[in-house]
C-alpha cells in the first residue's frame, strides 16, 4: 500500500488476441479506474503479435494508484483449446450421456504443455495439469482415449 492509502486494482479480462480495441468490455474496465484505454491495446497488441489473431488470451492487468499498469498474458482457455482440437464451438449440454469428440493421450499433453507456460501454474507438476485437462475434457463431453 501507497502512503496514501491507495492499493492497486486488478482487472481480468480475456481479449482476443492481436485485436484489443477500445471499446467495450476493455473501454469501460480501464476508464473507470482512470487508464488511457489506447495505450493498453497498443501494448496489449503488440505482445500478442506472435500469437494467431482472435485467440482469446486471459489478461490480468494491475492498476497503480498513479493510473499506470502493467499486464500479464495468460494462455488460452483450457476448454477453448479442447474445442479447437475436436472442431467444435461449445461443448455437449449433458456430458455424462453426450460424446462431442474424442481426444489422445497425445493432445492431453500437448494443452497440458501450453498451459503449463501459464504464470500461476508455475511449480506445478506436468502430470496433474494432464489431470485437469482430462477432467476439463470430460466435463465438456469429450473422450480421452487412451
Amino acid at each position: 500500500m501507497s502512503s496514501s492509502g491507495l492499493k492497486n486494482a486488478l482487472v481480468k479480462l480475456v481479449v482476443p488476441a492481436g485485436k484489443a480495441t477500445p471499446t467495450p468490455p476493455i473501454g469501460p474496465a480501464l476508464g473507470a479506474r482512470g487508464v488511457k484505454s489506447i495505450d493498453f491495446c497498443k501494448e496489449f497488441n503488440a505482445s500478442t503479435a506472435s500469437f494467431v489473431p482472435g485467440v482469446p488470451i486471459p489478461c490480468k492487468i494491475t492498476i497503480t494508484p498513479k493510473r499506470t499498469f502493467t499486464f500479464t498474458i495468460h494462455p488460452p482457455p483450457t476448454s477453448w483449446l479442447l474445442l479447437k482440437l475436436v472442431g467444435k464451438d461449445k461443448g455437449a449440454h449433458a456430458p455424462k450421456n453426450e460424446i462431442i469428440g474424442s481426444i489422445s493421450l497425445k493432445h492431453v499433453y500437448e494443452v497440458a504443455n501450453i498451459k503449463s507456460k501459464d504464470p500461476s501454474l508455475q511449480g506445478i507438476p506436468l502430470q496433474s495439469i494432464c489431470k485437469s485437462v482430462i477432467g476439463s475434457a470430460r466435463s465438456m463431453g469429450i473422450k480421452v482415449t487412451y
